[in-house]
């Protein structure tokens, strides 16, 4: 199988890296620091792409896309990963939300979410994970109670990415507490205006605030933010996070930040005077990362290629997901281990290494192992839809 992308693919990435360096500004990073600067620019320069018609671009034409092919997507994923995703919060709307609306919306709800996400104008967040229903998600006890007039909404939501930015929430919901975890659920599309809804920020240890706590309380929304049929959320939903998966360009990022190590490690010395490349440690770590991270991004090919022709990708994208989050782990320790005393260093320090620091990478890695469902959820898909073990 040939894996070379084709030469219309590879003329659109030198268009894309050129675009790139004209709007990334010299204080641009990545979208993960703590910045008031990149929510915004990230706004800005998602409509940007959206003018070139680039942000959309993987998206059926019919609802503002191009049709692009597998591999002009891949280009987009591993060219904004690369570049700390410059599109910033909206890529979930591109990769998922806006997908999950094509296949389970009605024609008024497409009308309505597609096109501003399509310009590059409106931010999602997705409120899944809840206190107690992390990794068990079927566990959630958030209630949408039928009201004769519209759903009224009360519970909590955790963990939930961007929402004091966000104007619309994919929300899951439990619609029949009778009916067992898995089909009582749906899914619901938010908006984060509504009366009844809190939104409190989560300290982390991570730097920027990125997550939040969501409060519902008797929050009233009308019939038609009901996406797909009512108990059936659980497939919409599952619908939804394959396309997130495969959607997260990880080998860009990784791709990125070993080419800023091997380039640390060429001009660094230990305290010997030796450079750091001359370790054999280092070399042997640097050249297995490397070659994981060339299996990663062919495994993200063979999941977009499966799901563009409407294959199921549970099970690959279960493996891909658990790859690139042992992945950010080993780079992270790698980065510390090299940089020594100066990787504690923070991005607005003087001192600080391999762009943003390597404590940041190492912070950044942590929720790798958690979003888009914790590495244990998907070491139990491949064991179990992959292999055929049993539960326990």
């Amino acid at each position: 199988m040939n894996f070379e992308y084709p030469a219309e693919a590879e003329a659109f990435r030198n268009e894309l890296r050129a675009f790139l360096a004209a709007e990334l500004p010299t204080w641009w990073t990545n979208l993960w620091v703590n910045d008031d600067r990149v929510i915004p620019f990230t706004l800005e320069f998602c409509q940007k792409m959206a003018a070139k018609g680039w942000l959309a671009m993987a998206w059926p034409k019919e609802y503002g896309g191009s049709d692009a092919d597998i591999w002009h997507q891949n280009v987009v994923r591993e060219e904004m990963w690369g570049r700390g995703e410059p599109r910033g919060p909206q890529f979930m709307n591109l990769n998922y939300i806006g997908p999950a609306i094509m296949m389970f919306g009605t024609d008024a709800q497409k009308e309505r979410y597609i096109k501003p996400m399509v310009a590059g104008e409106v931010i999602w967040c997705q409120g899944f994970s809840e206190p107690d229903a992390g990794s068990d998600l079927a566990s959630l006890r958030t209630r949408a109670d039928d009201t004769g007039a519209g759903f009224k909404i009360n519970g909590q939501k955790i963990w939930t990415s961007y929402a004091a930015q966000a104007q619309y929430c994919f929300l899951m919901a439990r619609t029949d507490p009778n009916a067992p975890k898995h089909k009582g659920i749906s899914v619901f599309l938010v908006d984060m205006r509504t009366l009844g809804i809190t939104v409190r920020p989560i300290q982390s240890m991570g730097g920027p605030i990125e997550f939040h706590e969501v409060f519902f309380d008797d929050a009233e929304v009308p019939y038609d933010t009901l996406l797909g049929p009512l108990n059936q959320g659980w497939r919409v939903a599952m619908s939804a996070l394959e396309g997130e998966r495969a959607g997260v360009g990880f080998a860009g990022l990784y791709g990125l930040q070993l080419e800023k190590l091997s380039q640390f490690a060429r001009e660094s010395q230990d305290i010997s005077g030796e450079p750091l490349s001359h370790r054999a440690d280092v070399r042997s770590k640097l050249v297995r990362l490397r070659a994981l991270n060339r299996a990663l991004r062919l495994l993200m090919y063979k999941v977009v290629a499966n799901q563009a022709g409407g294959d199921s990708v549970l099970v690959d994208s279960a493996i891909y997901k658990t790859l690139a989050g042992d992945m950010s782990m080993q780079i992270a320790h790698l980065a510390m281990d090299v940089a020594g005393p100066r990787g504690f260093c923070l991005e607005n320090d003087p001192m600080v290494t391999l762009g943003d620091g390597a404590f940041r990478w190492w912070t950044h890695a942590l929720p790798v192992q958690i979003a888009v469902g914790s590495s244990e959820i998907q070491r139990n898909i491949i064991a179990q839809r992959g292999l055929g073990l049993p539960r326990r």
